[in-house]
């Protein structure tokens, strides 16, 4: 497994190794043991894994900028699975100097890149492909009484979403996320 560290203290990029022959490949997708010798020393503490969820989506549909308020707050390990996303963490951290900053990488099936995303980052992606087909695992359950985001919308945060907005499918919630400016961080 490789570990690319992102301009956001905490948000990694992770390679698995891939073994490819004639038959296909095949790859560990996780493994607590490297993530916790390779992922647990960068970030200073341990995270245990307690919920995988999957979604699939149509081109254009973008979910976020989700996070889970305290004491529920999330981290997240997402991949695509199938077709390609966007994905994008968002520092919502008060206080911290890349406050408002975001990292993107793209997750593909061919590439098999997975993201790490941790507490006090909002998280959404977009999906580039027919479909796609998208994978993650929470180190807390899911509380809807704890559901917080930001607007995905929010041209602020300067991301490129790759979606053209007359493309853009949102959920009725994410259009209603309030702007960063408006946005008041439990963090």
């Amino acid at each position: 497994m490789n570990i690319i560290e992102t301009p956001l203290k905490g948000v990694l990029i992770i390679e698995p190794r891939i073994f490819k022959d004639a038959r296909g490949y095949f790859f560990e997708s996780f493994s607590q043991r490297e993530f916790d010798r390779l992922v647990s020393p960068i970030l200073g503490y341990d995270v245990r894994f307690v919920q995988d969820n999957e979604s699939m989506s149509s081109y254009g549909v973008m979910r976020g900028l989700h996070f889970q308020r305290p004491p529920f707050t999330q981290s997240k390990l997402v991949r695509c699975v199938r077709g390609a996303v966007l994905d994008v963490a968002v520092d919502i951290r008060k206080g911290s100097p890349t406050y408002g900053q975001h990292v993107t990488a793209e997750l593909t099936e061919e590439n098999h890149r997975q993201f790490f995303i941790p507490k006090g980052f909002a998280h959404g992606f977009a999906v580039l492909s027919e479909t796609a087909v998208f994978q993650y695992k929470c180190d807390e359950f899911y509380h809807p009484e704890a559901d917080g985001g930001i607007s995905i919308l929010d041209e602020s945060l300067g991301v490129d979403w790759q979606i053209p907005a007359e493309k853009a499918l949102l959920s009725e919630k994410d259009t209603k996320q309030p702007l960063l400016r408006d946005f008041e961080s439990p963090f």
